[in-house]
């Protein structure tokens, strides 16, 4: 159900009175627009009615804010008014001057999402206006924005709702209050922060009783045509499969110093206004006491020619650069790539919220008025992610690993909007190695599986040419990491077992050759992979790589010899894609794959085990070890149950390894539970609780000092919490079996819970004495499987059972 929600753009209010505020309140759970309603497929399968419009004059392409507007009337107040609207770069739509939807969903030029929405609620009998803000960044676009041109479509769904279809009976204003940036950050690539100057707004925009007379009519620019339907393109449009947005009023908790003025705690709270004075410069530092992704709002009255500079940072930093203790603040400073400045022209409640959501923990403004005094009546944010729900819990012993799991999934949250993002402050990008393990996440802890489809389509539409994907998508510049080509096929297969819709899966399977068929021409002489080329991350560790590694991240021997860790990640792709492949009747192809990759796994134990170390080394020259070498090489099955375990020890153990970092402790904890040893896998959660020691409210990209104090790969303890510790993972593809094998580790008790397709599963247990166990297990209808304990089986069915060892 489509609810009121809150503007995102400058507004004129009628004051700040206790009854806004308690609107405010009421509304502050709000998710923008409504769940997937329903699309006339006529639209699906023809050419849109509806034109693209755009401005009449000037560039396309560069920056620039515009506003549409269109009036018109009806008869009765509709009981149904179901449009689709979409923009480029992207769109904000008012009905009656309410926001109702933003978008578009991000996509690229073939697939490009239009949103759907019920707009009934909002229209009235008689006189109606439909507004929308489009605004393109120009060359300043962020990197995960694709675009063709400045323009925006809404086509009506129904001949009774044909009034609105845009076309030359619409009407287009260009905002020149905004000022296009003039350069790039150097650090960060989300976009760049809004210059607005008040006195040049067009207050009132998107209200009814505003006079849109001096407005433009709108160059038409062609009709909308849905994907497949042309043989040319600017915008191929396809529905958005994700819902909205959350968007949840947020209040900022803390004021950490002031300069030149005296600020409350009644002004965060939003019951005292900020009087400064004319000509007066202050600053104002403020802390959100943890690290959001949300659009700042501030409401100012007066106050003309004077100019607000809000800055945003994750952590502050010291006169080194050095962000220490997340909590002190202490001789340190805002590091601010993109503000905000906005300047008020004077009037009363004007509203200042960026067209983008900002992301931090610290906020700071820095506030100069000239000859009239400045009243801020409020400052607060509102948070926006996907609106994944914490479904999931995991209750123990220890209570460091509640703080744990609390962390994970606000990381978790912060990292996934329209797409995952690698991390909300510096690129918002796809990248397919984070987002393997961010999908996991969403599927255990919230059940949500419909982000993760739309990654494995989005990565899926970014292959090229030559067979491999690109590393992140959706991107205005495309990039080539072939290993996260090969996590995509992991990602797949961990869909296909965690879901029951085969035919999703069937999709990628040309995909899924394709990328192995490229490894396949890479394989040298000696039946190894190598030299390669792009750019073979694997992960940002120290040590043997960084002396000869000429782009971070990448193994020994990628660029000028052979790699173990590279080969075997080809393996076990391998291994994934025979799997799916066999379970959907290609039974050479899968049979040619499993021959295939035992081939790669002798070649590269002959030519890279180290009888002297009793590791496999990065290279055949045998000069460099690493973990991950020897992570992948038990994954795959290398060796025997004995070797496994005596070389998952030598792992553990030696410090003279190239050491994993935070994202790759993924793979590190699978390797534990493929030689049995995942009871261990509590003792290596040391990193995560140093994080929580530093004042960290979400995990950081890599140990310090970091870049990115919030990244999706680094959440990974949530899943583990629930996949490893509780030991539950699907029994058969579909998970329409289950198989729980708890790995407890210290720990004398768990309680947790888990969505599954078919309903939540429960798991209650208790140790008794050293090697015992007794609990509760509950399945949801339809659902069997198996309990094991230290080698001992119990078979599991629907409902309530008892367990005990």
């Amino acid at each position: 159900m489509a609810k009121k929600i809150m503007k995102r753009n400058y507004r004129i209010k009628t004051g700040l009175s206790l009854s806004w505020l308690i609107i405010i309140l009421l509304f502050s759970l709000n998710i923008f627009g409504q769940e997937l309603q329903k699309i006339n497929p006529y639209f699906l399968s023809n050419k849109w009615n509806a034109q693209w419009i755009t401005y009449p004059e000037g560039s396309l392409k560069d920056y620039g804010v515009f506003h549409f507007r269109k009036t018109f009337n009806l008869q009765e107040k509709p009981e149904e008014f179901i449009v689709h609207v979409s923009g480029d770069n992207r769109y904000s739509l008012f009905v009656n001057g309410k926001e109702v939807c933003n978008g578009p969903a991000r996509g690229d030029l073939l697939h490009w999402r239009f949103e759907t929405i019920d707009i009934a609620k909002y229209l009235l009998k008689g006189k109606n206006v439909l507004a929308a803000v489009v605004w393109n960044f120009g060359d300043f676009i962020p990197l995960a924005q694709i675009t063709n041109k400045t323009a925006f479509i809404m086509q009506g769904d129904t001949k009774q709702e044909e009034v609105i279809n845009t076309g030359d009976s619409w009407k287009v204003y260009r905002d020149e209050a905004y000022i296009p940036p003039v350069k790039k950050s150097f650090r960060t690539v989300v976009g760049p922060g809004d210059d607005v100057d008040g006195s040049k707004y067009p207050w009132g925009w998107e209200l009814p009783g505003f006079d849109d007379i001096g407005w433009k009519s709108p160059k038409l620019v062609g009709q909308g045509v849905p994907y497949g339907k042309s043989e040319g393109w600017d915008w191929m449009l396809v529905p958005r499969t994700i819902p909205f947005m959350e968007h949840k009023f947020q209040r900022i908790n803390k004021v950490v110093r002031a300069k030149n003025i005296t600020v409350g705690k009644d002004f965060l709270e939003g019951k005292s206004p900020l009087l400064i004075p004319a000509n007066r410069k202050v600053k104002i530092l403020l802390d959100q006491t943890y690290l959001t992704t949300a659009y700042p709002e501030l409401i100012v009255s007066g106050g003309k020619s004077s100019t607000i500079e809000i800055s945003y940072a994750e952590a502050l930093i010291d006169d080194k650069g050095e962000k220490g203790n997340r909590n002190d603040t202490k001789g340190k400073r805002m590091d601010c790539d993109y503000p905000d400045i906005f300047k008020p022209d004077g009037g009363k409640n004007r509203h200042f919220q960026p067209l983008w959501f900002r992301t931090y923990r610290y906020v700071e403004l820095t506030i100069e008025t000239k000859e009239y005094p400045l009243i801020i009546k409020d400052f607060y944010g509102y948070f926006t992610a996907y609106p994944f729900k914490e479904r999931a819990y995991f209750k123990s012993d220890d209570s460091t690993l509640k703080s744990i799991w609390n962390v994970a999934w606000r990381t978790a949250r912060l990292c996934a909007g329209e797409t995952y993002y690698d991390c909300p402050y510096y690129e918002q990008m796809q990248y397919i190695g984070d987002t393997r393990i961010e999908a996991l996440i969403s599927l255990y802890v919230a059940g949500d599986d419909r982000l993760m489809k739309n990654a494995i389509e989005q990565i899926y539409d970014s292959q090229l040419p030559i067979g491999l994907t690109q590393s992140r998508y959706p991107s205005s510049q495309p990039q080539i990491i072939p290993p996260f080509s090969l996590y995509w096929i992991d990602m797949v297969h961990d869909f296909w077992m965690l879901r029951d819709d085969p035919e999703f899966v069937k999709r990628y399977l040309n995909g899924i050759q394709n990328v192995l068929h490229w490894y396949k021409r890479q394989i040298a002489t000696n039946g190894m992979l190598g030299p390669m080329d792009w750019w073979n991350f694997v992960d940002w560790s120290f040590g043997p790589w960084n002396s000869e590694k000429p782009i971070g991240g990448a193994p020994a021997g990628v660029m000028n010899s052979n790699s173990s860790n590279i080969t075997l990640q080809y393996v076990y792709a391998l291994q994934m894609a025979a799997d799916m492949f066999k379970a959907f009747g290609y039974q050479h192809r899968a049979q040619e794959y499993r021959q295939f990759s035992q081939s790669l796994i002798k070649k590269t134990y002959k030519l890279c085990w180290s009888e002297k170390r009793g590791l496999i080394a990065d290279t055949p020259e045998k000069t460099s070890f690493s973990q991950h070498a020897n992570i992948m090489a038990i994954l795959v099955g290398m060796f025997d149950k004995d070797t496994a375990d005596s070389v998952m020890q030598r792992v553990l153990s030696q410090k003279d390894l190239a050491q994993c970092t935070y994202y790759y402790r993924f793979y590190l904890n699978r390797a534990l539970g493929k030689a049995g040893m995942a009871d261990q896998y509590l003792s290596t959660l040391k990193p995560w609780k140093e994080m929580l020691s530093l004042g960290l409210t979400t995990f950081a990209e890599t140990p310090e000092p970091t870049r990115s104090d919030c990244h999706g790969w680094s959440a990974s303890p949530i899943y583990e919490f629930l996949a490893t510790v509780s030991g539950i993972k699907p029994a058969s593809p579909g998970f329409r079996t289950v198989k729980i094998e708890p790995h407890l580790g210290y720990l004398k008790y768990i309680d947790v819970n888990m969505p599954h397709p078919k309903g939540d599963i429960i798991v209650k247990l208790n140790r008794k004495g050293k090697d015992g166990i007794k609990g509760d297990i509950y399945l949801p209808k339809g659902v069997s499987g198996k309990f094991i304990w230290m080698g001992k089986e119990i078979l599991l069915k629907a409902g309530n059972q008892k367990v005990e060892f």
